[in-house]
């Protein structure tokens, strides 16, 4: 759809000012108009082709848990010695995505970064919808999928079994489920505004009905101002040290064993990195498209791109340096059996996914260093495609290789994924993509009140005064 005004966005090329954080000439009646005309407009065809392909793929999930359920965890590539395999492996995988948009919405909230307000609705939504498609496979791996709540630190006394509470798996269900609450929370919490603002605009009856419910009764008086900023600060100060704590507690599943590869002190602060480094590239990847199919431009402009890209490059840095002291590590404790063990990673039977990790990891975001690269979208979107499937690549790494050989010979195993296993993967796509389309068509996919904040009000003098509104915001 089309903006206010067409502008060329030159945010990138006034590197001696600070930027307007929204382009195009608008005001705040602008801004509802045009975040509100995604949710008003006729549904695209686009969207009904995304969502078809994304019903897809989780009809596919969906099956493939009904036949794992009747037929046994069996159907999976998982053996001896290799009994983690893809089921553990997606599930750190997107308890990583949805690390970012707890550390743009609460971290940069609480370090009053402005820019985060165009962007911080696309990672708050994706957050949750990582979070359930991570939720999903711890209650399938358990195999017997009708005693979940074993999951669950419940003593029974009819089984003789009481939580183990020195295992990082029971840690896991409390951190995951803290996690999930507090981000829902936060995420809906911030959305009350804007969710009055579409009671406020539609003309359909059902979704009025719904808005009301959702926006609770807000009427944008000073004192409903005043209670949300304390209670959205509230819940960004509880929402932050869960982006350090809860995969922290992931790494400890592997950290706490004895097994060469998983037990080195350097997992706690790689997998907070890797989780955040993972996140911002989804965030990239959907933001690039949906700022070009939704007309966003003027309000996530290329300067909210390009320091998503500083900071996939800072991240990827980071990420690479663990590699690197990993086998530092392992070559300093004079230990054979971790020194073989990164050795076999690197040069072993799977060294294709080490490569591959590597190659998408270290390598790709070092494009970001040169400005054509953080400022062209296309080639972002490349990049982000790269760190999500390099990001897949180190938890298949780090999970499979250290099973497949540990300390014995006569123990070692191939692991080898089934068809089962691959779509199951794929499918997890097919239940993100489907929650966050049906978001974009009905929920507010910008915070409309978040970017007002940070503009100019339209009577100030510096409204009519581009320098005077850059240097404002």
């Amino acid at each position: 759809m089309a903006t206010v005004n067409e502008v060329i966005d030159t945010t990138i090329d006034d590197p001696g000012n600070r930027t307007p954080l929204v382009i195009g000439g608008h005001d705040y009646g602008s801004i509802t108009r045009l975040v509100c005309g995604i949710n008003e407009s006729k549904t695209p065809i686009a969207w009904y082709i995304g969502m078809l392909m994304s019903l897809s793929l989780l009809g596919m999930l969906g099956g493939l848990v009904g036949y794992l359920i009747f037929t046994g965890v069996g159907v999976w590539g998982n053996n001896n010695p290799v009994y983690w395999g893809f089921p553990i492996v997606n599930f750190v995988f997107w308890v990583g995505i949805g690390h970012a948009g707890t550390l743009i919405s609460a971290i940069l909230f609480i370090f009053r970064q402005n820019w985060r307000t165009s962007i911080n609705r696309f990672a708050e939504a994706m957050t949750i919808f990582a979070v359930v498609c991570a939720g999903l496979f711890p209650g399938i791996h358990i195999g017997r999928v009708w005693v979940f709540y074993w999951l669950f630190p419940l003593p029974s006394l009819q089984l003789a079994m009481w939580p183990q509470f020195r295992s990082p798996l029971l840690w896991d269900v409390f951190a995951v489920s803290t996690y999930a609450t507090v981000s829902l929370i936060f995420w809906y919490t911030g959305m009350i505004p804007d969710l009055a603002t579409l009671r406020d605009r539609t003309d359909n009856k059902i979704l009025r009905i719904v808005y009301s419910v959702l926006s609770l009764g807000w009427t944008g008086s000073a004192r409903a101002w005043s209670r949300y900023e304390k209670a959205y600060t509230l819940f960004a100060a509880l929402a932050a040290p869960l982006v350090l704590s809860v995969h922290t507690i992931v790494s400890f599943d592997f950290a706490v064993s004895q097994l060469p590869g998983w037990h080195t002190t350097i997992f706690p602060p790689y997998f907070v990195a890797g989780a955040v480094f993972s996140g911002f590239g989804m965030v990239l990847t959907l933001m690039v498209p949906a700022r070009q199919w939704f007309g966003l431009k003027d309000v996530v402009t290329l300067r909210h791109l390009e320091n998503v890209c500083k900071i996939l490059l800072a991240t990827g840095s980071m990420v690479g340096y663990a590699y690197a002291m990993e086998f530092f590590i392992a070559w300093y404790g004079g230990n054979m059996y971790e020194g073989f063990a990164f050795i076999n990673r690197a040069f072993g039977p799977y060294w294709w996914a080490y490569w591959i990790m590597v190659s998408c990891n270290v390598i790709s975001p070092q494009l970001f260093w040169f400005k054509v690269c953080r400022t062209t979208p296309w080639l972002m979107f490349v990049i982000s495609i790269f760190v999500n499937i390099g990001m897949w690549f180190e938890r298949f790494v780090i999970t499979v290789t250290s099973l497949a050989r540990d300390f014995l010979p006569s123990s070692w195993g191939m692991f080898e994924p089934t068809w089962v296993d691959y779509g199951m993967l794929i499918g997890s796509f097919g239940l993100f993509f489907t929650l966050f389309l049906l978001f974009v068509r009905f929920g507010p996919i910008v915070a409309m009140a978040e970017v007002k904040s940070v503009m100019p009000h339209p009577h100030s003098p510096v409204h009519d005064d581009p320098q005077a509104a850059a240097d404002h915001a």
